[in-house]
């Protein structure tokens, strides 16, 4: 099962052009062309695919459902500021992409397991779905009961700080005790993914 998992998920990220996992990434690095028999030929992509393609693309990076990110996307749009930017902005702030981004796991989909499999406290209290949003201030870390688990042993010693990217200004993170804390809302341009935030915009004003 994980092994199709994985296989779709590099034939995703060969689709879409980004990586979204450390072996797609180097898979990519060897085939950086589409998949299928017409993946090395051109092809002019219209201006409704390319929208669509660049909001597929933040979709996979946060590994959420078309209703998921809708939802987050009307919210983002009734909010002050940028819409583009609110909604990266917003989907940075669930709970699984910052267990990515402080290092406790290697992958998004890694990250997600943790918190379903209800390994991660929010101030205290055990919290289990990937989409909760936190706040400023809020402290999150893996409980205590699971840090003796293997996986999280690995992630303390900053094992998958070779795969991540630098942990952003917006996390106060102490690794070695599996904790963080969110300082203020995160930035859209200190947030790492790819995406022309403004075509996702148009596909979803179109």
């Amino acid at each position: 099962m994980s092994g199709n998992r994985s296989r779709k998920t590099v034939r995703q990220s060969r689709a879409l052009g980004i990586a979204l996992t450390p072996k797609a990434e180097r898979y990519m690095e060897r085939r950086p062309y589409r998949p299928g028999e017409h993946g090395r030929g051109r092809v002019k992509d219209s201006d409704y695919s390319i929208r669509l393609k660049e909001k597929q693309r933040l979709r996979a990076q946060y590994g959420i459902r078309e209703a998921q990110m809708r939802r987050v996307w009307e919210e983002a749009r009734r909010m002050d500021g940028l819409a583009g930017e609110n909604l990266v902005e917003l989907l940075e702030m669930r709970l699984d992409a910052l267990v990515l981004r402080a290092g406790f796991a290697r992958t998004t989909a890694q990250a997600r397991q943790s918190v379903v499999h209800r390994h991660i406290m929010v101030d205290g209290r055990i919290v289990d779905r990937p989409s909760f949003r936190v706040k400023p201030g809020m402290i999150v870390q893996v409980k205590p009961r699971s840090q003796a688990s293997p996986q999280f042993l690995v992630a303390a010693q900053g094992a998958h700080r070779d795969v991540l990217p630098k942990v952003p200004d917006y996390l106060d993170v102490e690794l070695e005790k599996l904790k963080f804390t969110l300082v203020r809302r995160p930035k859209r341009a200190e947030v790492p993914v790819t995406c022309d935030v403004q075509m996702v915009v148009e596909h979803y004003s179109r």
